[in-house]
């Protein structure tokens, strides 16, 4: 990796690991709806002029259906979830949550007909995520350190995070990534606007923290606008395969915050089912290729050819999760 390619993976992470860390001050003066709607205009007000310029964003509105789909299951709903757990969750268990979001993707990818998902070690790496989350969810649970409930919202984002980039390779893969997250921007600014117009001007006249001003404006400017044009770096520099990994950069960032600033617990369940999930997580998400059979026809004289039977890393299945 180039020392440019390192800047950026290290950059990237820190920026893709600080959105739960600054949801948790933000939720403390705005609702849901405002913190959603403040990240989708100021990241839409910087990434829809370079999707213009690029001619990405004309492409992905000859296309709004699918798009709209994307802007549900990644954006809309996951966003909302994410924000809203972050009243009842620490920050890095969150993290640690979104981490499983590669589990999904493998079991997606089974459907779609992708025969390297039951590597062996593809199944290893799906039992050990989930022993991890059974472990941290049910050793916490009972130490009464966690809700369930905001467990399963968060894990259902996992989900939403899992569904809508393959949703997009399948249905419209040619259209640029930067084209399908400016337009989704811009469409979640306009499903967040009503409800944020009734609870905005309410939690502006009770008077705000300067913290929680702060918090907003680095969601919107760091992790919804500059996240994404180094995203596009990265991508450019290393590929999308290798740009998966940073993933682990995101998680230990934000259980580093929570610690460091916001004194968050490291619990026992934590310290069981963090390595767990982490380590399912690469076994899960890393491609293994399937051998294939010897070929039976008469005469053929072939030998046994292995075949990768895999879907490809897109730009989309490394997306900022948060």
């Amino acid at each position: 990796m180039s020392r440019k390619a390192l800047l950026l993976f290290l950059a990237a992470g820190f920026a893709w690991g600080i959105p739960y860390f600054f949801i948790r001050i933000a939720v403390e003066d705005f609702s849901t709806y405002s913190i959603v709607l403040f990240r989708v205009l100021i990241g839409a007000a910087v990434l829809v002029p370079l999707a213009l310029k690029q001619g990405a964003l004309l492409l992905a509105l000859k296309h709004w259906p699918w798009v709209l789909a994307f802007a549900l299951l990644e954006m809309a709903g996951p966003w909302w979830l994410i924000t809203e757990s972050g009243r009842h969750l620490s920050s890095g268990l969150i993290a640690l949550l979104i981490a499983t979001v590669p589990f999904f993707a493998v079991v997606i990818a089974s459907f779609l007909g992708d025969k390297s998902v039951w590597h062996p070690k593809t199944i290893m790496g799906l039992l050990m995520g989930f022993a991890g989350v059974v472990a941290l969810v049910g050793i916490d649970s009972f130490s009464g350190l966690i809700d369930p409930v905001w467990v399963g919202a968060v894990i259902l984002a996992s989900v939403g995070y899992a569904i809508a980039p393959a949703l997009i390779a399948q249905k419209i893969g040619f259209v640029p990534t930067a084209g399908v997250i400016s337009l989704s921007m811009v469409i979640v600014g306009v499903i967040y606007a009503v409800p944020a117009a009734v609870s905005l001007p309410g939690e502006i006249a009770a008077g705000p923290a300067i913290e929680s001003w702060i918090a907003v404006l680095i969601l919107g400017v760091v992790c919804s606008a500059i996240a994404f044009i180094l995203f596009f770096a990265l991508i450019r520099e290393i590929g999308a395969a290798r740009a998966t990994l940073i993933t682990y950069l995101n998680t230990l960032v934000a259980l580093v915050l929570g610690v460091v600033f916001l004194n968050e617990p490291i619990t026992t369940g934590l310290l069981v089912g963090f390595p767990l999930i982490l380590l399912g997580s690469w076994f899960a998400g890393k491609r293994h290729e399937v051998k294939g059979k010897k070929s039976r026809g008469a005469g053929s004289g072939n030998s046994s050819k292995k075949a990768s039977v895999s879907t490809d890393t897109t730009e989309l299945d490394v997306l900022p999760k948060g």
